[in-house]
């Protein structure tokens, strides 16, 4: 086990080629030979967690999250790969590791219903060795971080879903762990009570400099948390970066939305509506090709996909050639739109 107090100089925990293999099953074969079946839960994973960011994970169910977040908590060993932190090996000293992170779940699982608060933190501080003063004034620290001062000697059965969750992350930070890892934290809490857990999750790492792995079913969450995003596909890394960069490596770009005047409310200009602008529209069309999209109803709509350049020459062409534009929208593509883009483009590509 690693030992000392010396300081690493990389801050992180770093995962390079983690794999993960189970073994269901020996199946007979026609001749009687036994034949192993082999599952790859996880097929080949790198991926860092900076202390002071929050890093996502995302993938639909199946994609190995699960798996991945295992063997970075040190519950389960890797199959073949390397796992550090801060330097030091994690799978040999991986009692070391255990005392540096802690798992919160989402749910109402990991709490003793019957106990109180105090009494909660104070059963799982004691796992972690901590005793008398030092433990008392841990738990008071973590009760008045997450708001429960005012419950903190009522029975857990009694707490809402949204003080359960509080009382989950005061377990989580008992230890005063480095690293925390973060798996579907909001699940099924309203939107208020999800709005403060993930103003304390924002805390966590920003404030207090821990290192924060998110798992979440709640792309938005994922976006408005995730300093950098890891997308999960059936045990592989199939894409990473911000989010910004996830929009520039998928050109998922933002779409201009134009809607023009119908004739009955645009006059003519030297000559009929159709014969004149309909013209110059067809010219935009084909100079932007693709990225350049026409509706036709009641009103005309154009959809411009592309930068502000873009949009501005399409606009100077409009007020050029005295085209009269009703109202002008922007659609900002959501995390949600990319995930799902880069899943079905990486799905296409295994074919």
């Amino acid at each position: 086990m690693h030992s000392g107090t010396k300081e690493y100089p990389e801050r992180k925990i770093i995962a390079q080629h983690l794999v993960k293999d189970y073994i269901l099953k020996e199946k007979s074969s026609l001749l009687g030979r036994k034949q192993k079946q082999v599952i790859h839960a996880v097929k080949d994973i790198s991926l860092e967690i900076p202390k002071g960011k929050i890093t996502g994970v995302l993938g639909i169910n199946g994609a190995g999250k699960t798996t991945t977040i295992r063997m970075l908590a040190s519950l389960i060993a890797p199959t073949s790969g390397v796992l550090t932190m801060d330097g030091v090996d994690a799978v040999k000293n991986h009692l070391w590791v255990k005392g540096r992170i802690n798992v919160i779940s989402g749910g109402e699982r990991n709490l003793y219903w019957r106990l109180t608060a105090r009494e909660n933190l104070g059963y799982f501080g004691s796992l972690y060795g901590l005793r008398g003063r030092e433990l008392k004034e841990r738990i008071s620290l973590l009760i008045g971080i997450v708001g429960l001062k005012d419950a903190q000697d009522v029975p857990v059965e009694r707490y809402s879903k949204g003080m359960k969750q509080r009382l989950q992350i005061a377990r989580g930070l008992i230890n005063d762990p480095e690293y925390i890892f973060l798996d579907e934290p909001t699940l099924g809490l309203d939107i208020m009570i999800a709005k403060e857990i993930r103003e304390l999750i924002l805390n966590l790492a920003k404030e207090r400099k821990k290192g924060i792995l998110l798992t979440t079913h709640y792309i938005s969450e994922a976006e408005e948390l995730c300093d950098y995003i890891y997308v999960m596909d059936k045990g592989e890394v199939i894409a990473q970066g911000t989010k910004e960069e996830l929009k520039e490596l998928f050109m998922y770009q933002p779409e201009l939305s134009i809607v023009i005047s119908s004739e009955d409310e645009s006059p003519s200009i030297n000559g009929s509506y159709s014969d004149n602008n309909m013209a110059i529209l067809n010219e935009l069309r084909e100079h932007f090709r693709n990225r350049i999209r026409f509706e036709n109803g009641t009103e005309r709509l154009l959809h411009i996909r592309g930068t502000s350049k873009d949009w501005s020459d399409v606009l100077n062409v409009l007020f050029e050639h005295q085209i009269p534009i009703h109202s002008l929208s922007i659609h900002e593509p959501n995390l949600e739109e990319i995930l799902m883009k880069i899943i079905s483009q990486s799905r296409e590509g295994a074919v």
